[in-house]
């Protein structure tokens, strides 16, 4: 069964500007393998995924667009949806 937790609040820093992400523990811990793996602070990564949500046509929230970045990442990276 799923480790099922409520969100939690985590304090980062996006270009020198302190901000609040509420993600699942779950989230959070596979935020900072990613950030260790990429040899990155998680600063640095929330930064570049905060930067990238920021380009999309309809940008999710910050927590959103780290979830889905996280779920991609896991997935072995983007990849694009087949035309119908």
């Amino acid at each position: 069964m799923p480790p099922y937790h409520p969100p939690k609040k985590y304090s980062v820093r996006i270009d020198g500007h302190r901000t609040s992400i509420s993600l699942e523990p779950m989230f959070w811990e596979m935020l900072t393998a990613a950030a260790a793996a990429r040899s990155q602070s998680i600063n640095a990564l929330v930064a570049q995924i905060d930067a990238e949500r920021i380009r999309a046509a309809t940008p999710p929230g910050l927590a959103g667009a780290i979830r889905i970045w996280l779920v991609t990442h896991e997935r072995g990276g983007w990849i694009a949806p087949t035309a119908p």
